[in-house]
């Protein structure tokens, strides 16, 4: 068990808001009767990973906290951040600063606040051996230690996550987005209609302009350059066993049944940022199909904390420097024929870069392709 330094609770009693809101006082008729709908359906943990972006984090939570679905819990997961990240979401909790939504289509998913206080713990270490002692709480908050990256910091919640025997599903969502309140009960109804549905994705649409769509559920993959491409088309299967589908989940909105998880493992950290969950699908693929459920909308600001934009002209440095080595990491160990061919694509992209003015993004994309290709 960890030391009572180590570990701060804070339990206090919501009130019943007009919109829904939980009551974590009194016991009413009305709420063993949730009670009983919610041991009835399968328990899922909600993983959001925090670094320096706690005002799109309490966004996503309010959004989150809005689900019409009545089992789940929510673990938000702080990679080291220095803006004081985990204080500011312990006072959006305590409801003592509001979420804001700048999207002007969307402030409905995020406004009014739900009612507060929402009880909390908070870990500052993330002893798994100690998970079965914690309290029975809507949110968990994790402090890893340091930037473990997106693979590191999910990994650090899914060990707590499936050290509770009520997991049935983990589900990644970026801490960009904020969702539609049936999200996840679409997501779960399709999970559990197929038991070899290991991971299963949503709709992605812009945060910003919401009826432009991201991708439908997943991507494409190109062995020959590395590089994913959307897919729009609303008609695109929606399970990996037919001709069509998405090559892989997109990791914004991610998913996993506890047996996938069982089975396959933890997200791979040698990656850090980007390609995890496309190695992650590759890797499970033997034993379980993928797909997406059609009806899970969720919004997407796209790269928010490391500039991960989808326009190359506005990519980090980190960014150009990840997807750069990480493309020829995933193709040296699943395509390793299509290397030359995909290290001509990344010296491509490094040419593109100083063509629009922007030479340390190709220093950047250099340095990443001499990375080693197949890190243990």
């Amino acid at each position: 068990m960890p030391d009572d330094d180590d570990l701060t609770v804070t339990t206090m009693a919501g009130a019943i808001g007009s919109d829904g809101g939980k009551d974590y006082g009194r016991v009413s008729a009305a709420s063993r009767m949730t009670e009983s709908r919610r041991d009835a359906m399968p328990h899922v943990f909600i993983l959001l990973l925090n670094w320096n972006g706690w005002r799109d984090t309490i966004e996503c939570l309010e959004s989150v906290f809005r689900l019409n679905y009545p089992s789940f819990s929510v673990i938000v997961c702080d990679n080291a951040s220095t803006d004081g990240s985990l204080e500011r979401i312990e006072n959006w909790a305590n409801g003592e600063i509001a979420a804001s939504c700048t999207s002007p289509e969307l402030p409905h998913l995020v406004v009014p606040p739900v009612p507060k206080p929402i009880p909390f713990i908070r870990l500052s270490t993330a002893d798994s051996t100690a998970l079965d002692s914690t309290p029975a709480v809507p949110l968990v908050l994790i402090q890893t230690g340091s930037n473990l990256g997106f693979a590191g910091g999910n990994n650090v919640g899914i060990r707590f996550a499936l050290g509770h025997v009520d997991c049935a599903y983990v589900w990644l969502l970026n801490n960009d987005t904020v969702i539609e309140s049936d999200a996840l009960s679409a997501l779960v109804a399709t999970a559990e209609a197929d038991p070899k549905l290991g991971i299963c994705g949503s709709v992605l649409r812009s945060y910003a302009s919401p009826r432009e769509i991201l991708t439908v559920g997943g991507r494409r993959y190109s062995r020959w350059s590395g590089r994913t491409r959307p897919i729009t088309d609303l008609t695109t299967p929606t399970i990996s066993t037919l001709p069509g589908a998405p090559d892989y989940v997109e990791g914004a909105s991610m998913l996993i049944s506890r047996s996938c998880l069982e089975q396959t493992g933890f997200l791979d950290e040698s990656y850090f940022l980007y390609f995890e969950e496309l190695d992650y699908v590759f890797r499970a693929r033997p034993a379980f199909h993928f797909g997406y459920a059609s009806n899970s909308v969720v919004y997407h600001k796209e790269g928010a904390s490391i500039g991960s934009a989808m326009v190359r002209a506005k990519r980090s440095v980190l960014s150009d420097f990840y997807l750069a080595r990480n493309r020829l990491i995933f193709t040296g160990r699943y395509y390793p024929r299509y290397v030359p061919s995909v290290l001509a694509a990344v010296g491509v992209s490094a040419l593109q870069r100083i063509m629009i003015g922007r030479p340390r993004n190709a220093v950047a994309i250099l340095h990443g392709a001499r990375a080693p290709a197949s890190p243990k």
